[in-house]
């Protein structure tokens, strides 16, 4: 593969694909990215051109492919919305698929999740094994990075217990709260994504952490990280659901859906393989107590605002880059 080639990364500016595009900045490459935020401030200045996700325009997005020699995707949604849908995503990254093997794209490195299956009865993990498939059959050359949850200064899920621990005198804690995760280090998975781009192989890799969590230990870690340990409540899903909404409305976002529920309670977020992270997620809180959490972390609003720098609080509060 030409390492001098052109590396196209989607949503450079904004969670994973900021860090995998940063780590190519670091070797050298020519990046491009495509994404949905053209207008978003741009935190790489003039080194990386975008390019819009013209989904609805195929050629378009052919000719922004030009010249690729590796696309990394990371583009998908984390539910289902009044704009945007697991089978809309679906429909669109095969889209992408199609214009990167019409452009001659060499390679794909495609973020997924643990565990899909196109028999599953939630619409995430059905739809990742669906462009799984597309991929294994559409004889471009493909790494399929596999990961739990991430986390990062720019990640919703721990930040928003974090959120709630700091506000609230118990945590809800869906059943029993035994049912296991792996949460991976974001700049770990853009190191893994990096270092498959200049692979040439196809294989399938579980991207996860080197700590494993049930659920409750993590409520427990977080709070014991920030310095607010809070009584840890059992609740039915379905209780634990409304209370989730009611913090939604709260905050005009979404902070659980039951489809994420269900994911967690089914283990969907836990592979008995080994670590290919390795920062420990406790570790990295206890370095970011003093700003994990202080605020909510609210996707509606990163999808509703275009042009907000995607982690509103670097600049809001002049935060340092923390590893």
């Amino acid at each position: 593969m030409n390492n001098n080639g052109i590396h196209a990364v989607t949503g450079a500016f904004g969670y994973s694909g900021r860090y995998i595009a940063t780590r190519l900045l670091e070797q050298g490459r020519t990046v491009v990215t495509l994404t949905n935020s053209v207008n978003r401030a741009n935190p790489f200045g003039g080194r990386i051109r975008a390019a819009p996700l013209s989904f609805r325009e195929p050629d378009k997005l052919a000719a922004a492919l030009a010249g690729v020699e590796v696309l990394y995707n990371t583009y998908w949604v984390r539910f289902n919305h009044g704009n945007f849908t697991h089978g809309e995503a679906v429909r669109n990254t095969l889209v992408l698929f199609e214009a990167a093997r019409r452009a001659g794209v060499r390679r794909v490195v495609h973020v997924s999740i643990t565990n899909p299956s196109e028999d599953s009865p939630l619409e995430y993990f059905a739809g990742k094994a669906r462009l799984e498939r597309a991929l294994r059959e559409g004889g471009l050359s493909h790494a399929i990075l596999r990961p739990t949850v991430l986390f990062g200064r720019e990640d919703i899920l721990i930040n928003n217990i974090a959120w709630a621990l700091r506000r609230f005198p118990f945590f809800a804690v869906f059943g029993d709260g035994s049912y296991r995760l792996q949460p991976i280090h974001v700049d770990d998975l853009a190191e893994l994504a990096v270092a498959e781009g200049m692979r040439k192989e196809n294989v399938i890799v579980n991207a996860i952490g080197p700590e494993t969590f049930t659920y409750r230990e993590l409520v427990k870690a977080v709070g014991d990280a920030i310095g607010q340990p809070r009584r840890l409540v059992n609740v039915p899903p379905g209780m634990g659901c409304l209370l989730g909404k009611l913090v939604g409305l709260f905050k005009h976002d979404v902070f659980i859906t039951r489809e994420e529920i269900r994911g967690l309670m089914s283990e969907l977020l836990y592979v008995s393989t080994p670590p290919t992270g390795k920062t420990p997620l406790t570790a990295w809180m206890k370095k970011n107590a003093g700003t994990l959490g202080l605020r909510h972390a609210s996707e509606l609003d990163r999808r509703r605002d275009r042009q907000m720098p995607y982690f509103a609080n670097e600049v809001r509060q002049g935060l340092k880059k923390q590893a």
